[in-house]
């Protein structure tokens, strides 16, 4: 009886052996293929708009993970094991190259098959000295932050660029997982109608603006800025945490007082010192302006459409727009 007993118990541990070897084999196919275990794509985005991106177009198909979690500055973003362990696990990566320069490098390390930088899906500029939309201080940021070619990244704040990028995302999906391209593909026209209609109201909102001039602290909105006509001023470059020269104070004192310039715009990730200090020094009002890096419980917005609206409450507001 005792010789009878012990032949099952010894083929369920056999059973049992082979059952997490088989688990562990499927585990480590699934990590491989960048496929969860419910079968969706696996998408890392880089900060909250290739987040947004990911979600409205992927859909119910894919798993998105962030990076940047709410609040952080993504600028100076460090990636720890677990975020680079999620990058070589990824299906589909989704990030922006300029912006981070310690997440542009362990992407470029990744083990990921499909790894896709927005900037090649649209057209960067410069937004320097010229064509008065961006002036001292703007340059020298972009330097530091958004790569050799020193060209402004942020084209998610200007809804036609973020159109553009959307669309090849869509087709960058379809291709990465060509069983759900349909469903790609119908998110992406739905997303690209939302869009259109925030760019129209951008064009309608601000075409009676008193004055085309607008001051912030982070020089984020030179897209922005060169899509509606409007003159961006910024304080102190793409660091919103710098600290302007006298000598800029100065000029920004004599601009403000010639293109009646109303209210100094600061952001939510950042300090509002530099803004109030100014607004202080030259009577003028403050306000929110979200460059949309992140979305935290201070955003005006749940989400990049929410938040994009309020940004253009905020300038038809202080630039007189009826």
């Amino acid at each position: 009886m005792n010789v009878r007993r012990l032949i099952p118990a010894t083929a369920a541990a056999g059973a049992v052996t082979l059952g997490l070897v088989a688990l562990s084999a499927c585990s480590t196919s699934s990590a491989a293929d960048g496929k969860s275990s419910d079968g969706k794509l696996k998408v890392v985005a880089s900060f909250y708009p290739m987040q947004y991106l990911a979600e409205q177009i992927g859909g119910d198909h894919v798993t998105v993970s962030t990076l940047t979690r709410p609040g952080v500055e993504p600028h100076d973003l460090e990636l720890g094991p677990r975020q680079t362990a999620e990058l070589n696990e990824a299906g589909y990566i989704l990030y922006l190259k300029g912006v981070q320069p310690a997440v542009d490098k362990a992407i470029a390390q990744s083990e990921a098959k499909n790894k896709v930088d927005a900037a090649t899906l649209t057209k960067l500029e410069h937004h320097g000295t010229e064509g008065g939309h961006s002036h001292e201080g703007e340059e020298a940021g972009h330097d530091e932050h958004e790569g050799e070619a020193g060209a402004d990244p942020h084209i998610w704040l200007d809804p036609v660029k973020y159109a553009e990028v959307a669309k090849g995302v869509g087709t960058s999906l379809e291709k990465a997982d060509p069983d759900h391209a349909g469903d790609y593909k119908k998110n992406t026209d739905a997303l690209l109608t939302k869009l259109n209609g925030l760019n129209s109201a951008y064009q309608q909102g601000l075409k009676t603006a008193a004055t085309k001039t607008f001051i912030t602290t982070h020089s984020a909105f030179g897209y922005l800025a060169e899509r509606y006509g409007l003159d961006q001023e910024g304080i102190a470059g793409i660091d919103p945490e710098s600290e302007p020269s006298p000598a800029r104070i100065k000029q920004l004192q004599t601009i403000a007082k010639k293109d009646k310039v109303t209210t100094v715009f600061f952001e939510t990730l950042a300090s509002d010192k530099t803004a109030k200090t100014l607004a202080q020094d030259t009577g003028l009002k403050t306000d929110v302006l979200d460059p949309l890096e992140g979305i935290t419980d201070k955003s005006r917005g749940r989400d990049y459409l929410q938040v994009m609206e309020s940004n253009l409450a905020a300038l038809q507001k202080a630039l007189g727009a009826k």
